[in-house]
């Protein structure tokens, strides 16, 4: 007869051994807490389009069973549905598999980090779950899920699409000055006189229409007459410095006449017409000869270069007497002259004028015209309009297409002013339009292209430079994008700084933007809750919702309020 004694041992000793068997698992459930998991960020914050996660823990000495493995899985909950982060594997030092083994008799610290693409499905997320699957042997069992987190923090996405296109600017001068010089008077050798012939002759005609043209347009003024007067490089030099002086004066007596006879009576005085007696043409002699064909005409312009005293150049080449005769037959006497320059301004359109053209009839203006007035109107369909209608004619020039392009940026039609700035860079590539082609490449969705155009819009202006920045804020760069957007103080400068870390450079840039939207007022109630100012959430989210209530249900879920969504009064 066995010992009941004994019996009583076996049977506690068996009902142990089955609960040690049974209950591996079970005791590594009710004891999860003790591993202390914890996330970071927490919440977790989307950067760059991404959501990081980092867990940090510590199995406990004598909590993992030898022959146990267990594979634990971060997941994010949220409205609609869940993501899962990747799973990773730990099994005790007699389990088979190929996770990280831990100790049972020391236990072991564990870091694990992952990240997972951001949904925008995320922003209402409820939770960061720790789910665990446990096997030991031919056991296994499901850890009810553990809460690690609250949700993702979505500020970055505040951002606003406030991409800075560049306008192309004219090159509008009110006042335009011309230059007409294509009246001679030409001279018999050592004549002064000017013969009825010339006065007769196509080129004095012309000058008489021109005048007469400049006299009868209000906006044309003839604003000085200068007779250039020369002879012909022969002769005596101070005996044709005064020929050429005498010319000049016959040349403007015959003007004067002219101008009396169309009715302008120059007052005494008066410095409207200008003598400028040039003596000997020399660089008139030599530009005929090298359109000549005169023999020996290479060595002339040598004998032209080697000497720069006249009278021995004249030796040199009278002693060609050949040459020289041809000379004084085809070039001496086009050299006996006067040539009558007129010189005169033209003002354009005034800024009231270019304003009712460019909206009545803007085709009629020239490019320059339409573009400054363009400037001239505040209302930007206005401005719109007159772009377009110079797209439409001067197809050549990329600035009035580009400038379309821009209207159409800031008014948030991405598709048609894609469409302009194809015109425009058809016309012509350049840092402005590809500026404003990276403008609406980010816009579809291709930073990595937009970043291209931007580095081949290098200097354009500092507009190119914030265009960047908003890119850094989309990818997570944020200290790269505070020094792209530098000299700028909008919202967006305000939102990189504050996720930067910034929240009083935040706050000071907000102030400067004088940006008094709805979500300039919630971000500004951001900045408050993370500089733990419960006065100022309180104010700038009741300011928020009061001008866009869409706003009110955004912050009650919004992570940034945890600490104060309580306080809500809506």
């Amino acid at each position: 007869m066995k010992n009941p004694i004994w019996k009583s041992a076996l049977f506690f000793s068996v009902i142990a051994l089955l609960l040690v068997g049974c209950a591996g698992l079970g005791k590594m459930e009710d004891h999860i807490e003790e591993l202390g998991a914890k996330s970071s960020p927490e919440p977790l914050i989307v950067k760059g389009d991404k959501v990081d996660l980092e867990i940090t823990g510590k199995f406990p000495e004598k909590y993992f069973h030898k022959k146990v493995r267990v594979e634990a899985t971060p997941v994010l909950v949220y409205e609609g549905g869940e993501t899962a982060f990747k799973m990773s594997e730990y099994q005790g030092e007699d389990a088979a598999g190929n996770g990280t083994v831990i100790p049972y008799a020391t236990g072991k610290s564990f870091t694990y980090t992952d990240q997972i693409d951001y949904d925008p499905a995320m922003e209402n997320a409820g939770a960061l779950e720790l789910r665990i699957y446990g096997e030991k042997g031919n056991k296994n069992e499901i850890f009810a899920p553990l809460v690690i987190g609250s949700g993702v923090i979505t500020t970055p996405y505040l951002m606003k699409s406030d991409d800075m296109p560049i306008m192309a600017e004219d090159n509008f001068q009110r006042v335009l000055s011309f230059s007409n010089g294509d009246t001679e008077i030409n001279y018999g050798k050592n004549k002064s006189n000017v013969t009825s012939k010339e006065l007769k002759d196509e080129d004095w005609n012309n000058m008489k229409t021109l005048v007469e043209a400049l006299l009868a347009d209000e906006r044309k003024e003839v604003t000085k007459i200068s007779l250039k007067a020369y002879a012909s490089p022969e002769g005596e030099i101070t005996l044709n410095d005064n020929l050429a002086q005498e010319r000049a004066e016959s040349s403007a007596a015959a003007v004067t006449k002219y101008l009396k006879g169309a009715g302008v009576e120059l007052e005494e005085g008066s410095e409207l017409i200008t003598l400028v007696p040039l003596g000997e043409d020399w660089e008139g002699f030599k530009s005929k000869m090298q359109a000549s064909e005169i023999e020996d005409k290479q060595l002339i312009i040598r004998l032209l270069e080697d000497y720069t005293d006249k009278d021995k150049r004249e030796e040199e080449i009278r002693n060609l007497s050949f040459t020289f005769k041809e000379i004084e037959k085809q070039i001496l006497p086009e050299l006996r002259r006067s040539q009558i320059v007129i010189d005169y301004n033209e003002t354009g359109y005034s800024d009231e004028e270019l304003i009712q053209i460019g909206k009545s009839t803007p085709s009629s203006l020239t490019v320059e015209e339409l573009l400054k007035a363009a400037t001239l109107v505040s209302d930007m369909n206005d401005k719109l309009a007159m772009y377009k209608a110079g797209a439409e004619k001067f197809t050549t020039d990329y600035r009035c297409a580009n400038n379309a392009a821009a209207v159409l940026i800031m008014q948030g039609d991405n598709d048609m002013a894609q469409t302009y700035m194809e015109k425009a860079s058809a016309a012509e590539t350049n840092a402005i339009t590809n500026n404003n082609m990276g403008i609406l490449t980010r816009r579809s969705g291709d930073r990595r292209a937009a970043m291209n155009f931007y580095g081949n819009a290098s200097g354009a202006s500092s507009e190119v430079s914030y265009n960047k920045g908003i890119i850094q804020i989309q990818n997570g760069d944020y200290a790269a994008a505070i020094g792209s957007m530098n000299g700028k103080e909008t919202f967006n400068t305000a939102l990189v700084k504050m996720l930067n870390g910034d929240n009083a450079g935040a706050s000071q840039a907000m102030t400067n933007s004088n940006d008094d939207s709805a979500i300039a007022d919630y971000l500004r109630a951001v900045i408050a809750a993370r500089s733990n100012d419960s006065a100022g959430v309180m104010s700038n989210i009741t300011n928020a919702v009061a001008k866009d209530e869409s706003l009110k249900e955004k912050a009650k879920k919004d992570l940034e309020f945890r600490d104060f969504s309580a306080q809500f009064s809506f």
